[in-house]
């Protein structure tokens, strides 16, 4: 039974539990005497009658008290009470190893650190006689000052490896606790002579550690199973897979560290921690610096290519002798320059919003800035000191050059659209109300992206866009994105990934305009471009290249990394950089100067008060009466979201969610009376899953429907009746999206309300008075806002005229509120007569400044009071000093010589 607060144990009092394992509960508690925070660990009074756990548990204590180690959690003292023995220890503040591999892998230099501190913790128990027996992420705490090794409950003495015996034994967990043929662990972390029954030294801790590590590089068990038979017939006949295939930009010597601590004999690991660690650490300091332009990484395969280089350049010496001194070319030299932001502003980089874009002859440098409260295209000759905005271009979101470098094409105010590069007139090609990449071939063909869906081609001179790629169904594939054309004008390049964030799935392609050929490259999350016989991308946020042919249109060789810390976005697999064919290489490092705010407003824009910083944000909600809202709360380094309700009088928050980070999570909607919440979670193994939570009763939540994992669904609203929740689904993501209804209380499927054949149908908003649904569709070509009868829609009548997304009602449905493509929040009166309604007038309130509207169904960065007084608005805005841009000058030369 759980002890409850206030419980004393000698001179100690529980305050709180922390957790439970099989060896005994964990409290928080408080030494009165020492007035310190303490750990209490009991082995319940039922189990002290157990001659086996009493005698680990005992055992514990004389291993720990023994053991004086940074990265060891310290004993304070044991006990005995009423029945109990109880240990005091340590309390260490942080989160297990196992919590933190729940958000993915870990940093490298992460790994490097935490796996040398548990090694170096490991080597001083070695060394005092003692091995672990269970190492595992669960055992392992990360605190603000390190790694800290725990739970020495199934430790035992050690031997040499000398002594070890070799036993044949049946897997049992009853036997005693030393006895050979036992097997005590955690069955994923064991080794194999553990599995086996055998006596084990050191070394199977450091195959133990080696699991672990392999697990913080990639995120994945090196040894997985549906049952623990399966488990230990991959820990003691398979090996798990390369962790560079997994993480390419993994160093070999750590990759090979890996792979020595899991080798299935003993004596081909480590045979010590203290070496473990020793390489660990080696690793650590050989990694390029943080931030250089690393165009000589310390990989072995270089070393050993430079050497046949060497030995070939040698020979030809020899065999050309004196001409070939003569003629010896003049040495290329690499030249580094930075660029500053015009004056007073920062260059954008805002999710898909912003970069720097080099001219293909290498000669100018077009640039988004934001310069106060306007964001522009800038241009600039590389051989002058001054960019110039170009009129025309306000509100851009990306941009792109002709072949020639004469011309520019750019996205902004929901179109597509170009201008000269020394300024002009700006000509709409068509709509297109967001954007993610474009590219201008040789032939005056574009090719350009949307958030959803596939690649899509217009003539230079404008038309009507055609698409260019299919979504393969197989792979779940949800968008194709960033086209880059290769010199040919018919090949392009792109990336394929499911919706959300970067995904080991993602994919590099090569597509060709006229069909013929479209096929996946290799894995990777982020823009790509070809420049000078290399492909250049990001691999999280590390600039690589990789040799590539482009008459035989495939990879020639391995990626090399060329630049660290290099501004990444993997929410939208979105990278600052770019190249040019005459050796012309920019990009922006840093960790990007935005911070985010949820803001309240008036009606004419005036901030009324500020609900904290945060992480970025996006889907919130009020409640009916105003008095919470819900919001969630992206964290773009993990890859997860948290949804929190937020009171707006206090900015008092309560966490309610975390799940992987995708456009769907968690558009969260209120229930009309205000006291239940309806969201949406992530499935581990795909698809999602409907939560309905009450908010004044600590119960948990109720599942109410479930997807597979090619059903891609959201939130929008819930009916003033209470009985249905209002969807956006798209059962197939090769699909158009509709709008369906899900009954509230019962067992049903939705039910489609509102769809378009070879349209996008979402945001459906109910009006208060049930009789009307707002919703948005892209049916003419554009976003707009429509309005049809509920629950029976018949006609349809249109609200926006010029585009717009994410409607909103008045509680009193005399008004709408929506977002125009320019920022502008728009106001619509309303008249309903009898069974019609007819829209009175429509007007701007006011322009949400610094924030990013992401069109994706449910998704939005605004909400509104049922009296339509107050909003509340997501908002990005720069703070800190701007970074300039990095612009490197033959950056392939130092590639080429090796």
């Amino acid at each position: 039974m759980a002890l409850q607060p206030g419980t004393t144990f000698g001179p100690y009092e529980i305050q709180s539990p922390l957790g439970a394992g099989g060896m005994g509960e964990v409290y928080r508690a408080r030494d009165t005497r020492l007035e310190r925070t303490v750990a209490i660990k009991i082995l319940p009074a039922h189990l002290s009658a157990d001659a086996v756990r009493r005698q680990r548990f005992e055992r514990e204590a004389k291993t720990i008290s023994g053991l004086s180690h940074p990265h060891i959690c310290v004993l304070y003292d044991v006990g005995h009470q009423d029945g109990t023995d109880y240990l005091v220890m340590e309390c260490v503040e942080g989160e297990t190893l196992a919590k933190r591999l729940e958000k993915g892998p870990l940093p490298l230099e992460q790994v490097l650190k935490f796996g040398a501190q548990i090694a170096d913790a490991l080597d001083k128990a070695h060394r005092s006689g003692v091995v672990h027996r269970d190492l595992k992420p669960g055992n392992m705490m990360l605190t603000a000052t390190g790694a800290k090794l725990l739970d020495f409950g199934l430790a035992k003495p050690a031997i040499s490896p000398a002594d070890g015996a070799t036993l044949t034994a049946a897997l049992t967990q009853s036997t005693p606790v030393t006895r050979e043929g036992t097997v005590v662990g955690t069955f994923q972390y064991m080794s194999p002579e553990q599995v086996e029954g055998q006596e084990v030294d050191g070394r199977s801790d450091i195959f133990s550690l080696g699991a672990v590590l392999y697990e913080m590089v990639t995120g994945q068990r090196a040894f997985e199973g549906k049952t623990q038979l399966s488990v230990v017939s991959a820990i003691l006949e398979k090996e798990p897979a390369p962790v560079r295939a997994t993480k390419p930009l993994t160093p070999p010597a750590l990759e090979h560290t890996i792979q020595k601590c899991l080798a299935k004999n003993p004596d081909e690991r480590w045979q010590t921690t203290c070496d473990l660690a020793s390489e660990l650490k080696w690793i650590a300091e050989a990694r390029p610096l943080h931030g250089a332009v690393t165009l000589t990484p310390g990989l072995r395969v270089w070393a050993w290519l430079r050497g046949v280089w060497a030995l070939a350049a040698t020979l030809a010496a020899a065999l050309f002798g004196v001409a070939y001194l003569s003629k010896t070319p003049a040495e290329v030299h690499v030249v580094r320059s930075a660029i500053p932001p015009p004056e007073s502003g920062a260059f954008v980089f805002d999710g898909p919003v912003g970069g720097a874009f080099l001219s293909p002859d290498g000669r100018l440098l077009a640039f988004i800035a934001r310069v106060g409260r306007v964001t522009q295209l800038w241009v600039r000759p590389l051989d002058s000191f001054v960019a110039r905005p170009l009129a025309g271009t306000e509100e851009v979101s990306f941009a792109f050059w002709s072949p020639d470098s004469r011309n520019l094409g750019f996205f902004a105010q929901g179109k597509l659209k170009r201008i000269a590069a020394t300024g002009g007139p700006t000509q709409t090609l068509c709509d297109a109300e967001s954007n993610r990449g474009a590219s201008w071939s040789r032939n005056d063909i574009i090719v350009f992206a949307r958030t959803n869906g596939e690649i899509q081609r217009i003539a230079a001179s404008g038309g009507t866009p055609q698409r260019v790629t299919t979504l393969d169904s197989s792979r779940h594939e949800g968008t194709h994105r960033w086209p880059y054309f290769l010199p040919d004008g018919n090949h392009f390049l792109f990336m394929a990934a499911l919706l959300g964030p970067v995904s080991e799935d993602n994919v590099f392609y090569l597509g060709s305009l006229d069909g013929k050929q479209n096929r996946i490259l290799f894995h990777g999350s982020s823009p790509i471009a070809y420049a000078n016989g290399y492909l250049l991308y990001l691999a999280q946020n590390v600039l690589m290249a990789r040799p590539f042919n482009p008459e035989k249109m495939d990879v020639t060789g391995e990626a090399v990394p060329l630049v660290e810390t290099v501004q990444f976005d993997p929410q939208f697999s979105n990278g600052f950089f770019s190249v040019s064919a005459n050796g012309e290489l920019l990009y922006l490092q840093g960790k990007g100067l935005v911070s985010h705010s949820l803001v309240l407003l008036d009606r004419n824009g005036k901030q009324l008060s500020n609900l904290g910083e945060s992480a970025p944000a996006t889907t919130p909600r009020f409640s009916p009466d105003a008095r919470a809202l819900t919001c969630d709360l992206l964290s773009i380094t993990s890859g997860m979201v948290e949804l929190w309700v937020t009171d707006t009088r206090s900015g008092n928050r309560t966490h309610l969610a975390t799940d992987r980070m995708d456009l769907a999570s968690h558009t969260a909607v209120w229930s009309p009376d205000g006291t239940r919440l309806a969201y949406i979670s992530a499935k581990p193994t795909g698809g999602r899953v409907i939560y309905i939570k009450a908010l004044n009763q600590m119960t948990p939540a109720q599942q109410r429907w479930e997807t597979n994992d090619d059903h891609y669904v959201v939130l929008t609203d819930w009916t003033s009746d209470g009985k249905f929740l209002i969807l956006t689904e798209r059962p197939k993501r090769t699909g158009d999206q509709r709008v369906s209804l899900l009954p509230a209380a019962d067992d049903g499927d939705p039910e489609p309300l509102l769809e378009v054949k070879g349209a996008n149908v979402d945001s459906g908003e109910i009006s208060p008075n049930g009789r009307w649904i707002a919703y948005r569709s892209d049916e003419s070509g554009r976003n707009e806002i429509y309005i049809s009868s509920f629950p029976r829609p018949t006609g349809k009548l249109q609200v926006s005229s010029a585009g717009g997304v994410t409607p909103r009602w008045k509680h009193d449905g005399k008004a709408l509120y929506y977002l125009a493509p320019d920022k502008m929040l728009m106001a619509v009166e309303l008249k309903e007569t009898g069974s019609t309604l007819q829209v009175a007038s429509v007007r701007p309130l006011f322009e949400l400044l610094q924030t990013m509207i992401v069109t994706g169904a449910g998704v939005n960065q605004y909400d509104v009071t049922g009296d339509g007084s107050r909003f509340v608005v997501v908002t990005g805005t720069t703070t800190g000093a701007p970074e300039p841009l990095h612009l490197v000058t033959n950056w392939d030369a130092e590639l080429k010589k090796k």
